[in-house]
């Protein structure tokens, strides 16, 4: 269920370090991320399109070309995001990758508006490393930290209004009068005498008029779109199973190659036997090649994925592990504990005097466990070489990353990156693993394709990882540990909170380590911390460095974070005899009034303090921000044979103006669902003597569709520009599920996932 509201009627961190200015400040100025120069072209080869904008497919020159302005950046160019067919059609090229989160339709959505479209004629596809598809506020080419319509909101605003306002243009030369005089509506150009003319038919004379550097929005209460619950453009072909990824690619003679990985990362060969590997049928070569991390592995290139994995499981291969550290998940939780005693950096550093004389305490543990991304697209990438003599390569895949993984591929071939282009396919899910600072997965398909070129394959290659691959092998959100001690009075005042974390910096040794770790503390390890309660707290961060490669999960810090801070507010409350909203609300005061609304929301939906519940249920509440939008859940749930289960969750959600709500309620029911996943048995990734214990939805547990609760979704009407939805419902469900836990069992849960013995 969605909350729906007229957008007429409406009024008026990245708290993941990404949306902090100097964080944009030190990628901008990164030399391995300079922008890509790039090309346009006039057609369309074969498309039989007239183009306010053709897609470049190359980048080889900054100058702007027909239909583009001088003066304005590669992102502000109509000519890079708009064409127009002689139907009418309009294609709308997206910035971003689309991987799940409803960009494809967001987007086309916004430029539409501005552009005055037919919205049943708006397409969507998506763009590639070319600068114009380069976050305009970053600069670099990237999916991530929810900053899609956050960052590209005004932007794709402003390309609807130039484009319209050379159609505009393009009419009024041919009727030969004021262009103010003309007005737009769905698709047409409209004139005096009732003279009417089709975007189709003005698309070619419209590419020769001037770009215009500044255009007037509309005034939201004017919208037409924005604001509307609508369908996604991508929604028919993915329910009828006809939309294509990124492992659906087929080129012409093409192989596929999958990698025996090394059991423990960062091993080396010591012996390889790959007779029987090679006697496969369709086999073609194996190959030893550089893996992530400075390791070895054995690539199989054959014909097909099921030729070239019964190649890899008939290879006989001995792994030298004894160089490398081998993580053992309880030693290092031991390990943990010691770090979280000794002293370290300081994120706060309040004075915490009172604490140990306050008259009520609290002293609390919390672990949670590596969690593996695992999108149901497992991982790939398809790499076309040039012909021998003939430079450049072509690469197909689903990336958060276009700009820095055609680069990252660039080194490896030894080519130039305006050489590489980056072809972004539609992903089925990443939840961060598809953003890769190291670029790993790309940068082992083309080891595998250089190599195969060696070896006198010339024939394009498309690597696959398994899931297992992916699980065994791959990259993980961060092992934690918190420790807090509390002091507060008996109104739940606290005068006191000493807080260590313990847990690996995502960010360390990457590109977007001097923008986001300060005085050694990565801050997506703390995002989350004290916010929005006025709390005097001293918070000390360990980053030990271990053989296990880390990176992102959806949300980052913030799926620990929101979890510590969230049950432990609600127990103040409850060791205070207070009620967990009114204890908020109190806390909150006048200066979180986003906080209060999303709160006061989810909270009047759900019948909370109002309405009896089962025998059995218990009420948790939980509210967090994250990317600057600020999502409350109220849920109910029950224990049935020691297992929690959670029946009902309600959310309010404040993340400013919805452009499409109905993105929004699917957003958080799949971040609700995700964030359901870190609680349930068997959602750990755990390590015995360097080797990951788990390798499938078999023994790495997520929810089935009898643990989905239901799920009602309510929107905080605002104007203002809208801020991230692709992670912000994501923290503060298992927080609220904890807190209802807590309520039946008296107990309060320390630990992810949870663990009621």
């Amino acid at each position: 269920m969605l909350t729906t509201f007229n957008p007429a009627e409406l009024p008026r961190a990245l708290q993941h370090i990404l949306d902090r200015d100097e964080a944009a400040a030190a990628i901008a100025d990164a030399p391995t991320l300079a922008q890509i120069p790039r090309r346009s072209f006039l057609k369309i080869a074969g498309a039989g399109s007239l183009a306010l904008g053709v897609f470049p497919a190359m980048a080889q020159a900054q100058a702007p070309g027909k239909g583009e302005a001088a003066g304005l950046k590669p992102t502000e160019q109509p000519a890079s995001f708009v064409e127009i067919s002689p139907s009418g059609e309009v294609t709308v090229a997206i910035n971003r990758l689309e991987f799940g989160q409803g960009v494809h339709t967001a987007l086309p959505l916004v430029l539409a508006e501005e552009l005055d479209a037919h919205w049943s004629k708006v397409r969507a596809r998506l763009g590639g490393n070319d600068a114009a598809y380069a976050d305009p506020r970053y600069g670099i080419q990237m999916t991530g930290g929810s900053t899609a319509l956050k960052h590209s909101y005004t932007q794709y605003r402003e390309l609807g209004a130039r484009a319209r306002a050379m159609l505009v243009a393009a009419a009024a030369a041919q009727w030969k009068v004021d262009a103010a005089t003309l007005r737009t509506r769905e698709g047409f150009v409209l004139g005096p005498n009732g003279k009417k003319l089709s975007y189709g038919e003005l698309a070619q004379a419209a590419m020769a008029q001037p770009v215009p550097a500044t255009v007037v929005l509309k005034n939201p209460k004017d919208f037409r779109l924005i604001g509307k619950p609508t369908g996604r453009i991508d929604a028919r072909a993915k329910s009828s199973g006809q939309q294509s990824f990124g492992i659906d690619m087929h080129l012409p003679g093409q192989l596929t190659a999958v990698i025996a990985h090394p059991p423990v990362f960062k091993a080396q060969l010591a012996s390889l036997d790959d007779a029987a590997a090679r006697a496969v049928p369709g086999v073609k070569a194996v190959l030893r090649v550089p893996v992530d991390g400075g390791g070895e592995g054995v690539a199989v290139i054959a014909t097909g994925y099921w030729p070239a994995r019964k190649g890899r499981e008939a290879l006989k291969a001995q792994w030298n592990t004894d160089a490398v550290e081998k993580v053992d998940s309880e030693r290092q939780l031991a390990q943990y504990r010691e770090l979280a005693a000794q002293p370290g950096a300081r994120h706060f550093d309040a004075d915490i005097s009172a604490l140990d004389k306050a008259p009520r305490h609290i002293e609390a543990e919390f672990s949670f466990p590596y969690l593996a991304h695992a999108p149901m697209e497992p991982l790939n990438c398809t790499v076309q070489m040039g012909e021998t003599g003939e430079a450049g390569a072509d690469l197909y895949l689903g990336t958060q990353f276009a700009g820095v993984d055609g680069m990252a591929a660039a080194r490896v071939l030894g080519l130039k990156p305006e050489q590489v282009r980056v072809h972004v396919q539609m992903a089925g899910g990443g939840f961060g693993r598809r953003g890769v600072g190291t670029s790993d997965y790309v940068v082992e398909a083309c080891q595998v394709a250089l190599a195969a070129r060696r070896a006198g394959l010339s024939a394009p290659v498309r690597m696959v990882w398994s899931r297992e691959d992916d699980i065994k092998g791959g990259y993980y959100r961060p092992m934690h540990l918190h420790r807090a001690k509390i002091g507060f009075d008996e109104r739940g005042k606290v005068l006191g909170w000493d807080h260590a974390i313990v847990g690996q910096s995502i960010t360390a040794g990457t590109m977007f380590e001097g923008g986001m770790i300060k005085n050694g503390i990565d801050a997506t390890a703390v995002e989350g911390m004290r916010e929005p309660y006025p709390l005097p707290m001293r918070l000390t961060v360990h980053h030990p460095k271990l053989n296990v490669p880390v990176l992102w999960w959806r949300s980052v810090g913030s799926t620990h974070t929101a979890f510590v801070m969230e049950t432990l507010i609600d127990e103040i409350a409850r060791s205070s005899r207070q009620d967990p909203v009114a204890y908020r609300m109190q806390m909150f005061g006048d200066k979180h009034p986003r906080h209060r609304l999303a709160l006061q929301l989810a909270v009047d939906k759900s019948g909370y303090g109002k309405r009896q519940l089962r025998a059995g249920r218990a009420w948790g509440v939980a509210v967090h921000e994250s990317f600057d939008t600020v999502v409350a859940y109220v849920v109910e749930a029950s224990v049935k044979d020691g297992r929690p289960v959670l029946h009902k969750a309600t959310a309010g959600v404040h993340c400013n103006l919805a452009v499409n709500p109905r993105t929004i309620e699917a957003q958080v029911q799949g971040a609700a669902l995700m964030g359901l996943s870190m609680c349930l048995p068997g959602a750990a990734i755990t390590l015995k003597d360097g080797v990951v214990e788990q390798s499938n939805f078999g023994d790495f547990a997520v929810p089935r569709i009898t643990d989905m609760p239901e799920i009602a979704v309510h929107v905080v009407p605002s104007a203002e520009p809208p801020t991230g939805m692709g992670e912000p419902g994501l923290p503060p469900l298992a927080p609220a599920f904890a807190n209802a836990v807590a309520q039946l069992t008296g107990k309060p849960v320390r630990k992810l996932p949870f663990d009621l013995a």
